[in-house]
């Protein structure tokens, strides 16, 4: 066996590395913290996107027509684009849909 002097040698040593180990997994703690901001700000964006994109949707057609009427030589493009928008982005979130489906 161990004389005791070495046992509580090792005891030091067990003490300081522990405290060690317990320094790193903070500062790594903090900084995976501040790695993960911006990717919680991403994630707060497109839950918003999520809410608000049905009644954008909704809301193309009829801004559209409105816009029409009032501003038509001047607007036709945008006119086109709010018709054809909401179009556009059903296609888009179908075919990300089937990529994200494929991973």
């Amino acid at each position: 066996m161990y004389p005791q002097s070495e046992l509580a040698l090792l005891a030091a040593r067990k003490i300081e590395l522990r405290t060690r180990i317990g320094i790193n997994r903070a500062a790594c703690a903090q900084a995976t913290a501040r790695l993960t901001r911006p990717l919680a700000y991403l994630d707060q964006a497109l839950a918003a996107w999520r809410r608000l994109s049905p009644l954008i949707l909704s809301l193309g057609l009829p801004l559209g027509l409105i816009l029409q009427r009032s501003f038509a030589p001047r607007l036709k493009k945008i006119t086109t684009v709010l018709r054809w928008g909401p179009l556009a982005i059903s296609t888009l979130r179908i075919l990300t849909a089937r990529t994200s489906v494929r991973r």
